[in-house]
Formats: structure tokens, sequence, C-alpha cells
């Protein structure tokens, strides 16, 4: 199963895209202010514990784990991580990292996308370029912002091959 169009777990985005996405169902995890340095802890909490919970619920992830920002992060983030779902979820989850699963969705709208090929290290570089993207495309971009981590650092030996796809909200 899989992300209905414009995502595509299995062609990388090499010129910056314009489409129109559906809302996507997902279950995420949602903060606010959280410290930008301890993002490695939160996505490791909720990533290794959310698909099994999930399971328990009857609920399968549809998709790559994801992160969605309502703003940029600098010192602290506003953020959701999660999964796409194919289903409802209707109460929260209790993760056994500590963490509250709640549902969510992705959002519908005109969006731009671009993927991005290397380690996480590079992905501010990488936000920059997107977005210069998106302003020679005569576009504005607005929030929420989001990646998708399409490649699974636990699976990838090769950090220049991991594959993280960026969105933007347009404006209409």
């Amino acid at each position: 199963m899989s992300l209905p169009a414009p995502y595509d777990a299995d062609a990388p985005v090499t010129e910056l895209r314009i489409a129109d996405a559906p809302a996507v169902r997902t279950v995420v995890v949602h903060r606010e202010d959280f410290p930008v340095f301890k993002l490695p802890q939160l996505m490791d909490g909720v990533f290794s514990h959310l698909a099994g919970a999930l399971a328990e619920s009857g609920i399968r992830p549809m998709g790559a784990a994801f992160a969605l920002h309502h703003r940029f992060p600098v010192d602290t983030a506003d953020l959701e991580v999660g999964f796409p779902v194919d289903g409802v979820l209707e109460s929260p989850l209790e993760l056994p990292s500590g963490f509250t699963a709640e549902a969510s969705s992705l959002p519908a709208g005109r969006v731009a996308m671009l993927s991005h090929l290397g380690g996480y290290g590079a992905l501010g570089d990488a936000w920059g370029a997107f977005m210069e993207a998106v302003g020679e495309a005569d576009e504005q971009s607005r929030f929420p912002i989001w990646e998708l981590y399409v490649s699974n650092p636990a699976e990838t030996k090769d950090p220049s091959t991991l594959r993280t796809d960026l969105f933007s909200l347009l404006e209409e």
C-alpha cells in the first residue's frame, strides 16, 4: 500500500514539482516548542514504537515516516512526527517510549516537492535550495512544510543514498 499521488516512493523528484495533493490520514506525536537538539530522541521514540502500536489497533502505516513542521525549527520546533495510515485512530495511543500518538493528517492543497539524496546533516542546505527553487518558480511557500523519510536509515548503509522528500504547501 502506498500514498496517493503526488507522493511516489519509487521515483525521486530531481526537479521542483508542483502538484495538487490530497489530504492523507496520519497518526502522529505532536510537540510544541520542542528542543531541536532532542529531535533524534523524539523521532527514534516515535518511529521505533508507533508502527507496532498501530498494528495492535488494526491500523497499518501506508508510507514513509515523516515530520511535519508548523514553523521553521530554530532552537525549538512545533511539529508532528508519525506515519500516514490506512485507517482512523479512534482514541490516542500511549507508546512505550512515553509519547502519546493521535490522529492528524497531511494537508490537501497545492504543494511543491523535491527529493534530497544524502545524509540528514545536509537537510538544512537542502531546505534552503528547495525554498529558493520555489521562489524561482514564482510560487510562495506557506506552512506547514514536511519531510517524508523515504529511506530507512537502519537499512541504508551508505548515507549518501538516503532519500528525504521535502514538501511545502503553496499560496493559492
